[in-house]
């Protein structure tokens, strides 16, 4: 995939006609939680996959500020901002990605997970900067159901 556009080779790893087609798996890293309200290279790329790519029905992420005890899935309606972080400016504090959650597609994914049990957090959790800070500026409408899943601290990382 030399030389293609982040685009382009999203394009090709999935055909996003319809809804009913398999969306493109993505590994984003966050960089610093200031991404989040700055206009750099970094986010110019985000926002150009958010609009290269077909609305998603929902947004799973996979969080490594989110480490628990067992495996859990946000499974509320309005997942909370949070500002798992310390030491930056005021306006990082201020920033809120208020996208609803889905308990349905969070239950769908816990019963889909067969090698482990996921439980449903409905209260403790929401959005860390590692999911909302990639997300503003990819999707910053918000208007697209997000939820996160857990890291199992306990487990070996096999």
């Amino acid at each position: 995939m030399a030389g293609l556009s982040i685009q382009d080779a999203l394009k090709s790893f999935a055909n996003t006609e319809t809804q009913d087609e398999i969306m493109p798996v993505m590994f984003v890293g966050h960089g610093s939680p200031m991404n989040a309200i700055e206009a750099n290279e970094w986010t110019a790329q985000w926002q150009k996959i958010g609009e290269g790519i077909s609305k998603p029905k929902a947004i799973l992420c996979v969080s490594a500020h989110w480490l628990t005890h067992g495996t859990w899935v946000t499974a509320m309606k309005k997942p909370k901002t949070i500002h798992d972080f310390g030491g930056f400016p005021d306006q990082l504090f201020a920033a809120q990605y208020p996208a609803p959650g889905s308990p349905e597609f969070a239950k769908e994914t816990a019963d889909l997970i067969t090698k482990t049990k996921v439980g449903l957090d409905m209260h403790d959790w929401g959005l860390d900067h590692g999911t909302w800070s990639v997300l503003m500026p990819m999707f910053p409408n918000a208007d697209i159901p997000v939820f996160q899943l857990s890291i199992d601290y306990s487990k070996p990382a096999s």
